[in-house]
């Protein structure tokens, strides 16, 4: 791959998790509306995008990139992936749980690498071993402390890592691959939006029209990061794109703890602190890699 590639690459990445850093502000704005009909709307209204994005691009056509049956099956596995991880992400912040969603975050790049030398062979030295010891350590003082095991962290990284992992190894086109899965999920969201508007139990029925118009752009802003990622994970490792997704959560701590002003408590600050002690590992390391 040439240097101008992968310089592409870096910067999709870090536009891609500068976008997701501050979902949690888009989020709150609608947070009145359920997490479930919020999420079936990104679903709905990703598809459009996406559809629409992918018929502009003449050169782009779906049988020159997915040609395999097994290839739309994984990719509607990746589909309940994602999903899966927008609808816990949601529900999460429109509950009060930013802090844990950011800590998810920050575990993500260390589920990469352990996902990317369990499945792509890529070598794990002695700093992101002791990164992901670290990583564990802080998760299980929470688990301790504070009496709950963070569900919603390990939810939010593990699904947003495999789902990282199944799409570096299908090598796809981006657009071609994303288009796909929102085709995939869309029908599940219209019925649904369609079941709950018919009872008049929808935010549509309500006629607020900044409710309307931050649903329907839910889709451009669910797409266009997403389509970075998958631009960005073409051109990059799976361990570097890891590593450049703490833009993301530190975005979303600092909104949770300074905007929302949600409880930092002691266990929070020894979690965090064991992560980012193992993330400066990490980040050292995969510095001197890439000079290398």
């Amino acid at each position: 791959m040439s240097h101008n590639e992968y310089k592409k690459g870096l910067l999709y990445g870090v536009l891609c998790y500068t976008i997701w850093g501050l979902f949690p502000l888009y989020w709150r704005l609608i947070d009145h509306v359920d997490s479930i009909e919020i999420l079936a709307h990104r679903m709905l209204w990703s598809c459009l995008f996406m559809v629409t994005l992918f018929m502009g691009i003449r050169h782009l056509r779906l049988r020159n990139h997915i040609q395999k049956k097994s290839q739309y099956l994984m990719l509607l596995l990746t589909g309940i992936l994602i999903t899966f991880n927008w609808g816990l992400y949601i529900w999460a912040i429109n509950h009060g749980y930013i802090l844990q969603s950011s800590l998810g975050y920050y575990i993500n790049p260390l589920v990469n690498v352990l996902l990317g030398y369990l499945f792509l062979h890529e070598r794990l030295n002695r700093a992101q071993t002791l990164a992901l010891i670290l990583a564990l350590a802080g998760v299980l003082y929470f688990t301790i402390d504070y009496g709950h095991f963070p569900i919603i962290s390990l939810g939010l990284a593990f699904s947003f890592g495999i789902y990282g992992l199944l799409k570096k190894k299908m090598g796809l086109n981006a657009t071609a691959a994303l288009t796909v899965e929102t085709i995939w999920m869309m029908p599940a969201a219209l019925i649904y939006i369609t079941f709950i508007a018919s009872h008049g139990n929808s935010a549509l029925n309500s006629f607020d029209w900044l409710t309307w118009l931050l649903l329907l752009l839910a889709g451009a802003v669910t797409a266009i990061p997403l389509l970075l990622y998958g631009k960005a994970a073409e051109r990059i490792s799976l361990t570097t794109l890891g590593f450049l997704q703490y833009v993301s959560p530190t975005g979303q701590f600092l909104i949770g703890v300074f905007v929302y002003r949600e409880p930092f408590t002691t266990a929070h600050i020894i979690c965090f602190s064991f992560i980012w002690v193992g993330l400066i590992i990490f980040t050292i390391d995969t510095i001197k890699q890439i000079k290398k």
